[in-house]
């Protein structure tokens, strides 16, 4: 399955075992837009008009790398002290491989936050960290 990877940069860090992971089960891994430069957001904030015109094609991307994926994953770890964290740009990119009718994993449970409801709706897979329920 060819599965692209959605999560906060502050999760960047726990990609690199769990993508060798899902490789070793056969999977094609697309990694998150800003992978390779993390911190890149940050330094644009200081021009506003820059950041805005490096989100919205940040934003589009995302749609092309879930159109070419089967399914998108959502690493959910806490991130200060909120439990399984989903941000606006994941929270979005949900939607969008929902739209496509496209599998969603999240690896732990939904948060509970403002979108928890609409997470509901969407109804993703649950993996609860067992990466051999990904089929």
């Amino acid at each position: 399955m060819k599965i692209f990877i959605a999560c906060s940069k502050h999760f960047y860090y726990r990609i690199a075992e769990i993508k060798k992971q899902l490789e070793k089960a056969g999977h094609v891994i697309a990694l998150p837009n800003s992978y390779d430069k993390p911190l890149k957001e940050e330094e644009l904030k200081k021009n506003p008009e820059e950041h805005i015109k490096w989100k919205a094609g940040m934003m589009r991307k995302d749609t092309k790398n879930i159109i070419h994926n089967d399914a998108i994953f959502v690493l959910n770890f806490e991130k200060k002290g909120l439990p399984n964290y989903i941000g606006g740009a994941t929270f979005m990119e949900i939607v969008k491989a929902w739209e496509l009718n496209k599998k969603i994993f999240l690896y732990n449970p939904l948060p509970r936050c403002t979108f928890t409801d609409e997470l509901t709706g969407i109804n993703p897979i649950i993996l609860n960290g067992d990466l051999t329920k990904i089929k």
